[in-house]
């Protein structure tokens, strides 16, 4: 297994629809053209973020306490490997040491990063996950933005791309586009309502 080492190169919001927004954390390639953009929650977003800009709070937040917890047990975090994407899933784990032991434990790749960033601990990706789900993002204002819309929409179902065609019709009042698209939107369910 070959692993490429990441950089956090952004996290940013993705506004997808007018009634959906996600996050998405952007890890570009080290010595790698490529990025590896992974939609995250907004609990692990703002983790990541406050981290990012250096905010401090009175009391530890949770990654904040994990780190604590690792550091007075002498436990080290060596590294983050986001090493697997099944069924349009990232996956992640720890690489922990202490008293000479290694363990490598189970993680969400969004948590991962967050303690990785308070660890300063390196991060990598596994070269069959960036083969699979790398992109390349082009030098331009946007280039960012523009990665997570085609990303999202790569992972809408059909049914879902006709119902954000259909939202996008009614807000720019192309009723005809939408009618067409309900009708096709009905279509769609009820073939699926019969399977």
């Amino acid at each position: 297994m070959s692993l490429i080492p990441v950089t956090v190169a952004q996290l940013s919001i993705a506004q997808i629809s007018p009634t959906d927004v996600s996050f998405v954390l952007l890890l570009r390639g080290v010595d790698d053209e490529r990025t590896l953009p992974i939609f995250i929650a907004a609990t692990e977003a703002q983790s990541i973020s406050i981290k990012l800009h250096d905010k401090a709070f009175p009391r530890p937040l949770t990654h904040d306490l994990m780190k604590d917890v690792m550091d007075r047990n002498a436990c080290e975090l060596e590294r983050v490997e986001v090493c697997d994407l099944v069924n349009n899933t990232f996956h992640a784990k720890l690489v922990l040491s202490a008293a000479g032991d290694v363990e490598e434990l189970d993680s969400r790749p969004s948590d991962a990063i967050a303690l990785a960033l308070r660890c300063a601990a390196p991060i990598f990706v596994d070269e069959d996950v960036m083969d699979r789900a790398g992109v390349i993002v082009e030098d331009h204002e946007g280039g960012e933005e523009e990665v997570a819309q085609r990303v999202h929409e790569e992972q809408l179902s059909p049914l879902e791309r006709l119902k954000q065609g259909l939202e996008a019709s009614i807000e720019e009042e192309r009723y005809e586009d939408a009618a067409k698209l309900r009708d096709e939107i009905r279509t769609l369910e009820e073939n699926q309502q019969a399977n």
